[in-house]
C-alpha cells in the first residue's frame, strides 16, 4: 500500500511540475476564439492560460519593448516583423483565421441599408455618431476605415461625428448611447450583448483582417505553446470560428 501511495504521489508531483502557465497575447478580434477554446485545452493538458488582448499595433509595440510571452496572435505582417526581430521562433507562425468588418446598431434600432457602397455611405452620413477603432491605437479596422473614408471623400463629415475607441469592443458605444452606428470586426460585434449585427460592409470595399499565431523565442514552455497553437488551427477550432463570425484563413 505504501509503495502504491508513493507512486500516486510521485505521479501527481510530475503532473504538477509539467503543467505550465502560458501567457497568450491576442489581437482583440481573435480573443473570443482563444477564450472559447481555453477551457478545453486547460482541462486536457493541465496547463493554465493567461490571456491578454490589445490592438495589433499596441501588442507589437509591447513585444518590441521587451514584454515576454509564450504565444501571440497578430496579423501575418506583424508576426513576420517579430520573427525578423528575433521575438518569434522562425518557422512557428501559422495562419489561423480571417474576419470581415461589419456594421452594427443597438439592439432594437432600425437597421440601415448597407447593401451597396452608395447606401453604406448614406447610412454613415445620416448617422448621429459613428464609432470605430482610433487609427492612432493601431487597430487594423480603424486604420483601414480612416483610409476608406478618405477615398470615399467623406473623411471630414465622419471626423466631425466620430467616436474613436482606443481599443476593446467598439459596439459597446451603441449600448451606452454614444453612437448609433459602429464599425468593427464582426467577431467583436458579436461579443457585445445589446448590439445587433446589420451585416458586413459591401464586398467592393470589404477588408479582411487575417490572424496568425507564433511562439515566442523566450517562451517558458514552447511545447505547450505549440500544442495550443495547433488547437487554434484544428478542425475543432473551425467550428468555433464560424460561431464567432470568423472563417479559416485561406
Amino acid at each position: 500500500m505504501k509503495r502504491i501511495a508513493c507512486t500516486l504521489v510521485l505521479a501527481l508531483v510530475v503532473c504538477v511540475a509539467s503543467a505550465a502557465e502560458l501567457k497568450v497575447l491576442t489581437a482583440g478580434a481573435f480573443k473570443p476564439v482563444v477564450t472559447a477554446l481555453a477551457p478545453a485545452f486547460e482541462q486536457r493538458t493541465g496547463h493554465k492560460l493567461v490571456i491578454d488582448n490589445d490592438t495589433a499595433g499596441a501588442l507589437a509595440k509591447r513585444i518590441a519593448g521587451g514584454e515576454a510571452f509564450d504565444l501571440v496572435i497578430l496579423t501575418p505582417a506583424a508576426v513576420e516583423q517579430l520573427v525578423q526581430a528575433g521575438k518569434i521562433v522562425a518557422g512557428s507562425p501559422a495562419r489561423l483565421a480571417r474576419v470581415a468588418i461589419g456594421v452594427a446598431v443597438k439592439q432594437g434600432a432600425p437597421a440601415p441599408d448597407i447593401t451597396s457602397v452608395a447606401a453604406f455611405q448614406q447610412a454613415l452620413l445620416a448617422a448621429r455618431a459613428v464609432a470605430y477603432i482610433d487609427p492612432a491605437a493601431g487597430g487594423s479596422s480603424g486604420v483601414y476605415l480612416s483610409q476608406l473614408f478618405e477615398k470615399m471623400g467623406i473623411a471630414p463629415q465622419i471626423k466631425a461625428k466620430a467616436v474613436l475607441v482606443p481599443g476593446g469592443l467598439v459596439a459597446q458605444r451603441l449600448v451606452t448611447g454614444e453612437a448609433d452606428i459602429a464599425l468593427h470586426q464582426i467577431s467583436e460585434i458579436l461579443a457585445v450583448p445589446g448590439a445587433a449585427l446589420v451585416g458586413p460592409i459591401p464586398a467592393e470595399i470589404q477588408n479582411y483582417t487575417v490572424y496568425a499565431g507564433g511562439i515566442g523565442t523566450a517562451a517558458r514552455d514552447a511545447e505547450a505553446a505549440k500544442a495550443f497553437l495547433a488547437l487554434l488551427g484544428s478542425a475543432e477550432a473551425r467550428a468555433v470560428l464560424q460561431g464567432k463570425g470568423m472563417e479559416s484563413a485561406p
